[in-house]
């Protein structure tokens, strides 16, 4: 590796000037979608963004029809607005209150905070290759060749007094770069999308995690839970990992057991009483819409637009007011079928499963956290291509420990492109595809679900051989 990265690290710019590069990028497109916005029918801005910032107007405009239900807003009458009074707002009322500026300044602030985040992530991504990843994977390629093993603690001190300590440095730039200048991840962001806040909360649990610093991780896990619920299913890689650190060569019953220990037990709680703290706190003020909204709703959704879960084309065909017939009406299997809450039984299987699977050795965390979101999202019953970035968020930290394969990008791709050549004739041409559209999802499904095979072996290929950290 250090040949290779010594051949083009001339190529490669400092961390810093790819931050300023980042940074002037989204500047330029925030900048763009104002200029864009004001000339166009078909907007740059996201849809989703105009519903933060009604959401956020209403807090700060109460009335007799929009104020705060909760309990806290009754007793003592506060002036608070509801953000839920826009419809289609299913967020936390947090994400309104961080987003006043728009109402407040300007309309644009938001989309520069979730910016900032992009950047912090990169900070984040960085940080993380340079200190705990590419060491480990220097280590794996030492051991591999027979070379005798130097610490790891002296190259990370001073990392600038040895070749691999610029190639560790140049290494991590590069791969940062892969999210930081990627455009699924900058057009996100400045169009107004929130998930880069998440994915900030998400980095930030999985830095105090790698770090061992379990209690903070679990602070952390908690707010990324209350901000969007599927960030829960990383708890069960950190009780793994936290459980095998306890019991380093158990395994079998005696993993299991150890999975139930005091370590383990404060981390659960920490983390459920963070979560349940700030939901209190929103529904004193806020009260049951917020619960309803932010979490209660996603049990019943049921999302009849084409998505690339095969799981639409049943919503569709059942959808409530299509003329289709009374649900209770029919058997109690047909029902359980048709129920929102069947599609989480594959979803959490191989979610929470790859948690315990692959969490059980600290350093593996990163990969563990890819599979499962991968699962969860590859079964999830709503998926859009927005879904894709809460898992990419992990490949520049798996790159130096897996082996990857241009077939299987192909593969992830091209059912994407064959997913969407049918998905516009449906939704720009409205031609009636939907069967044909079900039957490409099934494609879809398939071949991401083959990639994720693939990534399993690359990593097996090239993980380290440790003992448990």
């Amino acid at each position: 590796m250090s040949l290779q990265l010594n051949a083009w690290r001339k190529y490669i710019p400092s961390f810093q000037s790819l931050l300023i590069v980042s940074a002037l990028l989204r500047i330029g497109l925030i900048s763009y979608s104002e200029w864009h916005d004001a000339r166009s029918v078909v907007k740059y801005t996201d849809v989703d963004y105009r519903v933060f910032s009604d959401a956020a107007r209403f807090l700060v405009h109460p009335s007799q029809v929009n104020v705060g239900q909760g309990p806290l807003t009754k007793k003592f009458s506060l002036a608070v607005g509801n953000p839920y009074t826009r419809e289609t707002y299913r967020y936390t009322p947090l994400l309104a209150v961080l987003l006043l500026p728009n109402e407040l300044i300007h309309a644009s602030f938001g989309k520069y905070l979730f910016a900032v985040c992009d950047l912090i992530n990169g900070v984040l991504i960085y940080r993380l290759l340079v200190a705990c990843i590419i060491p480990l994977a220097s280590a794996r390629a030492q051991e591999s060749s027979g070379h005798i093993l130097k610490p790891v603690v002296k190259q990370r001190n001073d990392p600038k007094n040895s070749t691999q300590g610029i190639d560790r440095q140049a290494w991590a730039t590069f791969l940062s770069a892969t999210h930081l200048l990627n455009p699924l991840v900058f057009s996100i962001s400045t169009r107004g999308s929130s998930e880069s806040v998440l994915c900030t909360f998400v980095l930030l649990t999985l830095f105090c995690a790698l770090k061992c610093r379990w209690d903070a991780a679990a602070v952390m896990l908690g707010i990324s839970t209350h901000w969007k619920i599927y960030p829960v299913i990383y708890g069960v890689s950190c009780v793994a990992a936290i459980a095998s650190q306890t019991q380093p060569t158990g395994s079998g019953f005696a993993f299991v057991k150890s999975l139930l220990c005091k370590r383990t037990t404060r981390f659960a709680l920490l983390s459920a009483g963070t979560f349940f703290i700030l939901g209190a706190l929103c529904h004193a003020v806020w009260g049951y819409p917020f619960l309803y909204e932010s979490y209660l709703y996603h049990t019943v959704r049921l999302d009849h637009r084409h998505n690339f879960s095969p799981y639409f084309y049943l919503t569709y065909l059942t959808y409530p007011g299509q003329g289709n017939s009374n649900s209770s009406a029919l058997p109690l299997w047909r029902r359980l079928l048709r129920s929102p809450l069947t599609s989480l039984i594959p979803q959490l299987s191989l979610s929470l499963g790859a948690g315990l699977l692959f969490g059980k050795r600290t350093t593996d965390l990163p990969f563990a956290w890819f599979v499962q979101t991968y699962a969860f999202v590859l079964f999830n019953r709503v998926c859009t291509s927005q879904y894709f970035l809460w898992y990419t968020l992990f490949l520049p930290l798996l790159a130096p420990r897996m082996r990857f394969s241009w077939s299987g990008v192909a593969v992830w791709a091209g059912t994407q492109a064959l997913w969407l050549a049918e998905a516009y004739k449906l939704e720009f041409l409205g031609e009636h595809v939907f069967f044909s559209l079900w039957l490409r999802s099934l494609v879809y499904v398939a071949g991401h679900a083959w990639v994720l095979g693939k990534m399993m072996e690359g990593y097996a290929a090239g993980t380290l051989v440790t003992a448990s950290q």
